[in-house]
């Protein structure tokens, strides 16, 4: 008997892997506020391994400090190991959904977000809502206030912070490549991408398109897994990792610009490993996913670039930065708009706070967190920020305006497409 189960466990192999050296330590969002051994990398390895060991006990004490991770992997990028604490800390948090006996309130929480934010259509359904909140200020009252109702509330507070602006443009099913064919791509839509960043969606087409890609859009599959996946409800992110590799396996690739579905679906072989049905589908599914700064540098610009006159603070995403190691193309990308003064924050490896769906389980931690990124942002001196994640954005957005500047945050695809029009219309 122990802690873990037998069923896909974190790897003693992969744990054997970390030398303790604490490389990790000045990147882990956590151990930057408290401070704590349990509460970085390292030291979460080390209750991970005690979990494996016959005798040992999911505790809440083990529990707590493994449900503080963020998993931004900052880790990944800093360990000089290579320690895979990506996959150690997904299989064990699904170790702690099967086998832990959580509140009522956590297991309540938890459905809500899940039998939402994953449902691309219940999620549209609340648009109305969420612009008639905006219209009474709410949302801005939720950024900027800290005594009264809201402060005694902190989910609800920061559910309102982060309600984003609804955009009601959405990609046609299909959009034809122009000049020179050079593939045929789907685009993943997504599900809060979908319901409340549709513009983002559309701008990616157009990019696309404008750059000889014929870009299909499927309304299938509805959400790709990752909320699910990240936060260890692993039986329903491997059903939706299946339908999604069924509905977009037979493009050439899958362009995806939420760093958080891109980093999931690229990590299916490792979440449907031991299915023997789909786990070589899984990996040559996997091989085919690109974030769109990844395609577009890698296959190089063709249509023209107008000017932008903007200075634009970029911030790394983490699960593109760390979890994808796409770096560099998002930057190369943007430079290369006539305009663009490109600038780069302090404390660019550590994470925003938004981190999937820890900010909703954590709220009052993810604002601390919140607050850094955009005290870095803002003393940058930018007119705006360039982020490739909606969970990001919304954050952002929320903490610039609390701060008292509010900075308009831009997926890098929507100035690309700002620039490519400028440069046709030239």
């Amino acid at each position: 008997m122990a802690a873990f189960d037998a069923v896909r466990p974190p790897s003693a192999d992969v744990i054997a892997d970390c030398v303790h050296c604490g490389f990790c330590l000045p990147t882990c969002p956590t151990y930057s506020l408290w401070g704590e051994e349990m509460d970085s990398p390292r030291g979460r390895i080390v209750l991970m391994s005690e979990g494996l060991e016959e005798g040992s006990e999911l505790s809440r004490t083990m529990v707590t400090h493994l449900d503080r991770c963020l998993g931004c992997m900052a880790c990944v990028t800093a360990c000089p190991s290579g320690v895979r604490y990506d996959e150690l800390i997904e299989d064990t948090r699904s170790q702690i959904e099967r086998n832990f006996d959580r509140t009522p309130r956590e297991r309540l929480v938890r459905r809500v977000v899940f039998e939402t934010f994953t449902h691309p259509r219940r999620l549209s359904a609340l648009r109305p809502a969420v612009a008639a909140g905006r219209r009474l200020g709410l949302a801005s009252a939720a950024r900027r206030r800290r005594g009264g109702l809201l402060s005694r509330l902190p989910l609800l507070r920061t559910l309102l912070a982060l309600s984003p602006p609804a955009s009601s443009e959405h990609p046609p099913a299909l959009t034809p490549a122009r000049g020179t064919p050079r593939g045929r791509v789907a685009l993943l839509q997504g599900c809060v991408q979908r319901a409340f960043f549709g513009g983002v969606n559309a701008a990616t087409a157009r990019v696309l398109a404008a750059e000889g890609f014929e870009v299909h859009a499927p309304a299938e599959p509805r959400c790709c897994g990752a909320l699910q996946m990240h936060a260890g409800d692993d039986e329903p992110a491997r059903e939706l990792a299946r339908r999604t590799i069924a509905a977009l396996e037979r493009f050439d690739a899958v362009v995806v610009n939420a760093a958080g579905c891109g980093s999931a679906m690229k990590d299916y072989p490792h979440l449907l490993r031991d299915d023997h049905g789909w786990a070589a589908r899984a990996g040559a599914f996997s091989a085919r996913v690109q974030d769109v700064a990844e395609l577009l540098a890698d296959s190089g610009p063709v249509a023209p670039r107008g000017e932008v006159r903007l200075r634009l603070a970029y911030h790394d995403a983490c699960h593109l930065a760390h979890a994808q190691a796409v770096r560099e193309q998002p930057r190369e990308l943007l430079r290369a708009i006539p305009g663009i003064e490109l600038l780069e924050p302090d404390g660019w490896e550590i994470c925003c706070g938004s981190a999937g769906i820890w900010n909703l389980v954590n709220p009052e931690p993810a604002e601390e967190l919140g607050r850094r990124k955009a005290r870095n942002l803002l003393d940058t001196g930018a007119e705006a920020v360039a982020a490739g994640n909606p969970g990001c954005a919304l954050q952002i957005a929320a903490h610039t305006e609390a701060l008292g500047r509010a900075l308009p945050v831009l997926h890098p695809v929507e100035l690309l497409d700002r620039s490519i029009r400028a440069g046709e219309a030239a």
